[in-house]
């Protein structure tokens, strides 16, 4: 391959992980920072998309007004899982995943039932649709904007999960749920705020992923699957972690079609596979060595 047409290929990469990161994210926080498995987050996501492109018509305000209802309907949905999974706190995780798959079941379902079985796309402002030069290829502007619009959503996470007082009161929630109530503070309401802001997350995500990629009945599967692949390699509730390995999909993904196409699917679980067995484990304090 040219050396051009890879770093190409490596910028498309790097676009493309960190829109998964943004779609890790909010899976991310639900469970490590709020200790619940949302298997229903793929649901999320993909609702995200296909409110996108069925209320967008081309202009500037309805890609704003679509982002913006596509995020609102993700926090309403993390809001209802909330609501869900309230009475299953302390009972495990997997209480937590066969309810929330079977929400994942019944709501992947109702939006094909409701949006049909065609992949959409939203109709995007003319402004987006064109391309620019990069190393001398034609590259495109809606992937430059989501990759912008990306690290600015990395960066304000991080900065609100560790840099914040709501960031800190959540790692205490984490941490020890009796001394945040200690304090004054509801930790079922930190819970609830957590898992709508994964929601929103998951909303949002959904709205940038659209135009490049699409919305349709494997939606929420694959990017469940990506999701849980990044947070399983990046790290409960780290962010910056989770950013990376998120890159690190995207680029083993799309460097791979490229190079290798046959082995493509499979560079995934092998690079996933290393990064597992290379990280060193977690001893418990007083462990025998």
């Amino acid at each position: 391959m040219h050396v051009d047409t890879l770093a190409v290929t490596v910028v498309d990469g790097v676009a493309y992980g960190l829109l998964l990161a943004i779609a890790a994210a909010g899976l991310t926080v639900a469970f490590g920072a709020g200790g619940v498995l949302n298997l229903a987050h793929g649901v999320l996501i993909a609702a995200g998309g296909y409110i996108a492109a069925t209320t967008t018509a081309g202009t500037w305000a309805s890609l704003v007004a679509a982002t913006v209802l596509a995020t609102v309907a993700g926090a309403a949905g993390g809001g209802a899982l909330a609501a869900a999974t309230a009475a299953l706190r302390g009972r495990g995780h997997l209480d937590q995943a066969l309810l929330t798959f079977g929400i994942a079941l019944i709501g992947g379902n109702l939006l094909t039932t409701i949006f049909g079985s065609d992949v959409l796309r939203p109709r995007m402002p003319a402004a987006l649709e064109g391309t620019v030069m990069v190393a001398g290829y034609r590259y495109p502007v809606d992937r430059l904007a989501v990759l912008a619009v990306a690290v600015l959503v990395a960066a304000v996470g991080y900065v609100v999960l560790h840099r914040s007082r709501a960031g800190r009161l959540i790692r205490a929630t984490v941490d020890d749920r009796a001394m945040v109530a200690g304090i004054g503070v509801n930790p079922r309401t930190v819970d609830a705020a957590v898992l709508v802001t994964s929601g929103a997350l998951a909303g949002l995500a959904g709205a940038l992923a659209t135009p490049i990629l699409g919305v349709g009945p494997g939606t929420a599967d694959t990017t469940l699957l990506l999701s849980l692949i990044i947070v399983v390699c990046g790290g409960l509730g780290s962010v910056p972690g989770a950013v990376t390995a998120a890159i690190g999909v995207g680029v083993v993904q799309t460097v791979g079609v490229v190079t290798v196409p046959t082995a493509a699917p499979y560079l995934l679980i092998a690079a996933m596979t290393v990064t597992l067995v290379a990280r060193r484990p977690t001893v418990p304090n007083g462990a025998a060595s």
